[in-house]
């Protein structure tokens, strides 16, 4: 604990510095605030603008981040089981599975747009395709690691095939599911920030869209750490629940091993 506690503070010294740092280059003239902004005018600009501008953008950014990571849940989880139940939907959507993590946005974007306009309704359906695809393969690969001798521990105590998937292997690759439910996490409101800069009515990504136009490097700033501190926020709320799953998996395991 004490080693944890003193990786902590290493970590928010560093950060304390280079903030320090970085208000000293800018104040003494050495980088022009209009290329890079101090940390205090950022925090003048997100007190400023925060109830006109940054609270409704927020608001209509984290519903369609969150709202699509929600659905991508239960969808990536019924997908990646899928993959792992059967060999048919492994080798059909498996490859498209790869092939459609490369694509990148801005080219699925527009046809986004095309489809559902410039509703928010499109970005978090944008939002939910591009999560599921780390909870779906995160999924998959971590059903394939389960010991078969847990299973066949449940076998012999005559549980189902639908039992065993339910409370045993899912809970034993809930680690890999949660880390591919992180991974989708730290991209879903980047993801509809970036797809509202596109082509959007609200949102974040267009206070950021009307700050780069305006040269308004504060705003930018002030727009990319609200978007920060919701992913954080996120990433939080998804280590929480990960930790209160873990917990009848360590009493599991030590029954199994008995």
């Amino acid at each position: 604990m004490k080693k944890k506690g003193y990786r902590i503070w290493i970590g928010i010294g560093t950060f304390a510095v280079l903030i320090a740092i970085w208000q000293i280059c800018v104040c003494a003239g050495k980088i022009s605030p209009r290329v890079l902004s101090s940390p205090w005018q950022i925090v003048v600009c997100l007190v400023e603008y925060w109830p006109s501008v940054l609270s409704s953008a927020t608001l209509i950014t984290g519903l369609e981040g969150f709202l699509g990571f929600l659905a991508s849940i239960p969808l990536g989880l019924a997908l990646g089981i899928g993959l792992y139940s059967s060999k048919t939907v492994q080798s059909s959507l498996y490859p498209l599975i790869v092939v459609a993590q490369m694509l990148p946005l801005i080219t699925i974007a527009p046809l986004f747009i095309i489809w559902f306009g410039f509703s928010p309704a499109g970005k978090g359906v944008m939002v939910a395709v591009f999560s599921i695809f780390p909870i779906a393969v995160q999924t998959f690969r971590g059903l394939k690691k389960v010991p078969e001798e847990y299973v066949d521990v449940a076998k012999s105590c005559g549980a189902g095939r639908f039992w065993i998937l339910l409370h045993v292997k899912l809970r034993l690759a809930a680690p890999q599911i949660f880390g591919g439910m992180k991974i989708a996490a730290a991209y879903v409101f980047a993801t509809a920030a970036t797809a509202e800069y596109l082509g959007a009515r609200n949102g974040l990504g267009i206070v950021l869209q009307s700050a780069f136009e305006s040269f308004q490097t504060p705003l930018i700033f002030s727009a990319t750490i609200v978007i920060i501190a919701m992913t954080a926020l996120l990433w939080l709320l998804v280590s929480i629940s990960e930790w209160a799953v873990s917990r009848p998996k360590r009493s599991f395991l030590k029954f199994g091993r008995k």
